[in-house]
This record gives structure tokens, C-alpha cells and sequence, in this order.
């Protein structure tokens, strides 16, 4: 078996590399000869051609400049006007991480300043965007990240020890099995083992959160034969929403060593909603599964990927993300098999619409043979009304509460929808469509629109042009107020003045939702949005489906609560496709695949769309239930 690192160092001169290491699918190189550094650009990209893998050279730590020295000539170089607000050294890989407000500014004119730093300090500088909301969870995140950048190292080398582990290796046996271990005909607890002759990948794992977390139906199905926590590769995570990853730091504490690979919006927010899901369990009077410190150790394994950055992740698997529109740093996941013998896609939850923050999903592939999609929405009367359409009535709603002095209460999902309806909710009032009354924000929404604020990279271009172009960040406006406690939040219930209340759960199954549907129900003059799929079982389910009254109590002490408020459901904003989007999807996918695997969906949804697509485009469907296993290869 060929040795990689071996190959590369015969072809530059000896003595030029002090150190050579993988940083997951990249390798990268230490010299500390300083005219090799800056002019043995030639022989890197004929390496890199000859390879066709990323290699970097950088400077070995021995070289780099004192930290505090450093800290000077960067402050000296990059404009005051990048307003930088922070500079953390990662002296193990002779790395700078600089934190500033405009990025742009401390990059330069074809990153000229990262050049100029680079050869004044020899550290390899970073520039990372400053939140324009203070957001808690992403200084932990990045305080983990730098803290533990030893680990990283020999972690990522790890990594890259196993991918490269079969370089040039003579491959004899080629299947694929996609065994579904949950959300196989179901909407919740996503999770899928991908299985190759050489590798083990685990596509998503989520819990369903419309069940109670005690019953076992809530996990995906992992005691099977074919999942063993020590074989496996990677875990690949579309979406942090929980019924997609809320189950990775249990993998950790099980004993799972592996990297999980996300971009970087997704690992943000899915660290958050796992904290969230230990606080709840601990005021429901739950044991949490896992504790603050699997989460920790999830984070320091996570390996965050652009959309189209091209990663090995295992000998045999090949992982593309491309943008999958449901929600910020949302992903299709693109995985090239074996040596060109199959390319599948896993789809996730995604949106094949421009939204008011996020582009459609994507639908050019390099090669595509499979994709596997959800039907949330894929029975024939699924068909939402436009999302102009749906503004409208969402804010016709809003003006008449507002005007007869109700409050708007609209439990929502903490990531994605909250943002759009935020951004439709602060255009409307600027524009004087509707009243200017107060937006409240209570949960897990505001953290996780603080996350919002540190990647406008990821929104469409409209909203990217506002805030980079117009200085305009819609987040940002006065109209929004944070609720951080009860005291507030009882004052916000006890104001005779109207407004409109933004609070996680979606579904109303916890959080700060139901304590303000227990106060507001029995005024007519109320109202509540659910703009949410609501899971069966939910309260939301329920309230939806017209319930007049609500027990919240037990069967010893009833509290009975009456549903005199209006009640309203909108799902022309959801971040899931509509059945007619699914089926223009498929049909517009470049190339076409020859089989389509739909899962994430109601029994009847997912046969239904299987049908379907079969009948209007003559190719393979399936539907599996879970502890299916289907043949791909």
C-alpha cells in the first residue's frame, strides 16, 4: 500500500520539510526554510496536479514571529475600519484566527493584507466574521475549538490516516446498502447507515420530537446488526434541526471517536438546539441523555465544509455539500462511491424555492445516479399557496389583531422559519403595511438569529446585497426585543398593549410557547400563527386540528384551558418543499437519477409520491420502511 505523505516528500528537495500531517482530506506541510516558503508555489500546484488532492505549505511554528509582536504588525496592517475584535493564536498549525466586524476589510484587495501578514509574522492568518449579534454560543464554540487545538491536530491527522489508509488499493468487491434506521416513512428521527465493502457512514440522527423522549420509538433504530459505534466512518448531518442531529453527542458518549462533517452555520446551531434539549429534560424532570460535555466532544470532532468543497472522508466515499435551501447552511449531500461506480444524493429537509432568506435548492450535479428525498409535503393536496400569497395573509392577520388589540402568538422553530417570518415581519413594519408594535423574542430564536448574523454568506443574494451592499441588516432592527425572564415574559402577557410573540417549540411539546398559549387562549381577541409542521401527537397537531379546549393537568387535577383565540395555520412558509416542488425537483435535476428513495414523510405521503414520480418520469422509486435496507449498488 502506497504511503501518501511518502509520495509527495520525494518530490521536493530534502531538508525543505520539517513536518508533514493530514488535516482530514488535506495535507499539509511544515518547512521552516523561509525562501522555500514564499517561492515554492511551482512545485506545490505540480503536487497537487499530480495527486489531484489539497496540499498546503505553511510555516513550521518554530518560524512564526512572538505572539505579541504578532498582534502589533496585524493591528498595524489591517484597516481600523475592519474593526477587529479579536486575535487568537493556534501556534500547533501556525495558524491566526482574526475576528473582525468587516471581513472584507482585513482580507484586502485580492487578499493582499492576508499576504502582507503572512509575511511579516509567518503565521497564516484567518479572518472570521465578528457576530453582529453578541451570540454566547459561537465564543463557547470557537473558545472549544482554540482551546483544544493540539487535539484538533492530532484528531484531523487521524482522520486523514484513515481516509488515506486505502490509497491505490486494489478494490474487489463493490455494493453499497443504505440501511434506514429512522424516518422511513415517518417524519421524525432521521437517520441512515450508508455501507460500503470498506466503509461505514452515518447519514443524519435525530430524535422525533413530537413523542415523549421516554418512549423508545422517539431514537432511531441502532441495536441491528449492521451498526456497530466502533466501525463506524462518519456521521454526515444535513440540518441542525433536532429530528436530524440531536442524537450525534449520545454517539459520543456510546464511545464513536469519528468526525462529523456539516458546515459551519449547522455545527453553531445544532450545538445550541442539543444544550436546549438538556435543559428541557432537566425542567420536564427527565435524565438528559448526554450531558454538556458530549456536546463538547461532538464539537471538537466536527469537521465544517463550504458548500462545493470537495472532501474525501473515507477510501472509498467522496462528500460534496451543496446548498439544500431549508434552512441557513442547510445541505444536500453529494457522495461519490468507490472509483466512479455510483453517485448518490441525500437531500435531507430542503426547499426548492428562493425564500426571504435562503436561495432554492440546488439541482446540478456533477454525476448523480440516486437521491434520496423527503415527502413532508408529498401527498397530492399538499400544495401550499405562494410565498407572496402567504405574506399577504400573514400580515392580513397580523393588521386585524393588531388593530382590534390582540397579541399574535406564533410558536416557531427556532432556526429558519423564525429568521424569514423575522425578515417579512420587520419589511412589513418599515413599510408601513402593518402597525409598529413590539416583536418579542423568547427561546432558542434569538441565539440562534445571533448565528444568523455571523454567516450572511450562506442567505440569497437579495438579502447578502442588503446587509454587505446597504449596510442594512434586517436582525438588527429596534422592533425586536429579546425575553430573557419570567418577569418579562409575565409582563409582556399582562400588557393591554398589542404585539406579536415569536417562541420556540414550533410544535408546542415545551419551551416558552405553551406557558404564553396558556395565557392567551381564552381571548378572542388573540390570535396564534402555527407556521410549523406539526408533528401527530403534538399539541400544536391538536390545536390545529381545531381543538376547543386544552387539559393541561393530570387526571387526579384537571386545569382545563378553553381555545377561544383565533387559530391559524400557514404552511406556505415552510422550509419543506410542496408536493409540487417535489415533483419539479426530480424533474428538473441535472443529471437525472435513475432511482429516487423517498423517506421523511407520512406512510401514505411517501407511497404516494413514490407513485408519482414513477408514473410522470418512468424511473425507479422506493419508499422503505424503517429497518429497510435497499441495494443502491
Amino acid at each position: 500500500m502506497a504511503d501518501i505523505l511518502n509520495e509527495i516528500l520525494k518530490q521536493i528537495p530534502k531538508g525543505k520539510i520539517s513536518d508533514s500531517v493530514f488535516e482530514g482530506a488535506n495535507i499539509v506541510l511544515y518547512t521552516k526554510n523561509k525562501d522555500f516558503l514564499f517561492n515554492s508555489n511551482g512545485l506545490i500546484k505540480e503536487i497537487v496536479n499530480s495527486i489531484k488532492k489539497r496540499v498546503e505549505l505553511r510555516p513550521d511554528p518554530a518560524l512564526t514571529l512572538d505572539q505579541e509582536e504578532a498582534e502589533k504588525k496585524i493591528k498595524k496592517i489591517i484597516p481600523k475600519e475592519a474593526n477587529i475584535s479579536n486575535i487568537i493564536f493556534d501556534p500547533q498549525r501556525s495558524r491566526v484566527i482574526i475576528e473582525a466586524e468587516k471581513p472584507g476589510l482585513a482580507i484586502g484587495k485580492q487578499g493582499d493584507l492576508l499576504k502582507e501578514i503572512k509575511q511579516n509574522t509567518l503565521w497564516v492568518p484567518l479572518i472570521k466574521r465578528t457576530p453582529a449579534l453578541k451570540s454566547k454560543i459561537i465564543e463557547n464554540i470557537r473558545y472549544v475549538l482554540y482551546e483544544n487545538s493540539e487535539f484538533r491536530r492530532k484528531f484531523l491527522n487521524q482522520v486523514g490516516k484513515r481516509i488515506y489508509d486505502g490509497w491505490k488499493k486494489e478494490k474487489k468487491e463493490e455494493w453499497i446498502r443504505l440501511s434506514v434506521l429512522g424516518a422511513g416513512r415517518e417524519v421524525g428521527r432521521s437517520c441512515f447507515l450508508l455501507q460500503t465493502p470498506e466503509s461505514r457512514v452515518l447519514l443524519d440522527a435525530g430524535v422525533n420530537a413530537a413523542k415523549n423522549l421516554d418512549d423508545p420509538s422517539a431514537y432511531p433504530y441502532m441495536d441491528i446488526p449492521e451498526f456497530k459505534i466502533e466501525e463506524l466512518d462518519a456521521i454526515i448531518i444535513s440540518h441542525p434541526h433536532i429530528d436530524h442531529c440531536a442524537l450525534v453527542p449520545y454517539l459520543y458518549k456510546m464511545g464513536y471517536k469519528g468526525p462529523v462533517y456539516c458546515t459551519a452555520p449547522t455545527r453553531d446551531i445544532m450545538a445550541l438546539l442539543c444544550l436546549d434539549t438538556i435543559k428541557i429534560a432537566q425542567a420536564e424532570g427527565r435524565n438528559p441523555l448526554y450531558s454538556s460535555s458530549d456536546i463538547k466532544d461532538m464539537v471538537k470532532h466536527t469537521i465544517c465544509l463550504d458548500y462545493e468543497e470537495v472532501t474525501d472522508i473515507t477510501p472509498d466515499v467522496r462528500l460534496t455539500f451543496y446548498d439544500a435551501g431549508h434552512g441557513l447552511g442547510s445541505a444536500l449531500s453529494h457522495l461519490h462511491i468507490g472509483n466512479g461506480l455510483h453517485n448518490f444524493v441525500y437531500a435531507g429537509d430542503f426547499n426548492y424555492e428562493v425564500s426571504n432568506l435562503l436561495a432554492a435548492a440546488n439541482t446540478k450535479f456533477p454525476r448523480l445516479e440516486t437521491i434520496m428525498i423527503e415527502s413532508t409535503y408529498g401527498a397530492k393536496d399538499d400544495v401550499h399557496q405562494s410565498r407572496k400569497e402567504t405574506e399577504d395573509y400573514l400580515l392580513d392577520l397580523l393588521n386585524k389583531t393588531i388593530k382590534r388589540g390582540g397579541k399574535v402568538l406564533m410558536p416557531t422553530l427556532g432556526y429558519g422559519r423564525s429568521q424569514e417570518i423575522m425578515i417579512i415581519i420587520e419589511r412589513a413594519m418599515r413599510n408601513g403595511l402593518i402597525p409598529k408594535v413590539p416583536v418579542y423574542i423568547q427561546g432558542m430564536v434569538w441565539d440562534i438569529t445571533a448565528i444568523h448574523t455571523t454567516y450572511p454568506d450562506f442567505f440569497n443574494a437579495k438579502v447578502k446585497g442588503s446587509i454587505f451592499h446597504k449596510d442594512h441588516n434586517p436582525f438588527l432592527s429596534d422592533i425586536f426585543q429579546q425575553i430573557t425572564s419570567r418577569e418579562d415574559q409575565k409582563k409582556v402577557i399582562e400588557s393591554g398593549e398589542p404585539c406579536i410573540i415569536m417562541a420556540t417549540s414550533g410544535m408546542l411539546v415545551g419551551g416558552a410557547s405553551v406557558e404564553y398559549f396558556k395565557h392567551l387562549a381564552e381571548n378572542p381577541n388573540n390570535t396564534i400563527i402555527l407556521t410549523s409542521y406539526q408533528g401527530e401527537g403534538s399539541l400544536g397537531r391538536r390545536i390545529e386540528n381545531g381543538a376547543k379546549e386544552i387539559d393541561f393537568g393530570s387526571a387526579e387535577k384537571p386545569e382545563i384551558i378553553p381555545v377561544k383565540m383565533e387559530t391559524h395555520s400557514i404552511h406556505g412558509l415552510t422550509g419543506h418543499s410542496s408536493r409540487t416542488q417535489l415533483m419539479n425537483y426530480i424533474g428538473r435535476l441535472d443529471p437525472k437519477p435513475k432511482k429516487v428513495i423517498i423517506v421523511h414523510g407520512e406512510s401514505s405521503k411517501c407511497l404516494d409520491l413514490a407513485s408519482s414520480l414513477h408514473k410522470a418520469y418512468r424511473i425507479e422509486t422506493s419508499a422503505p420502511k424503517n429497518l429497510e435496507s435497499v441495494r443502491i449498488k
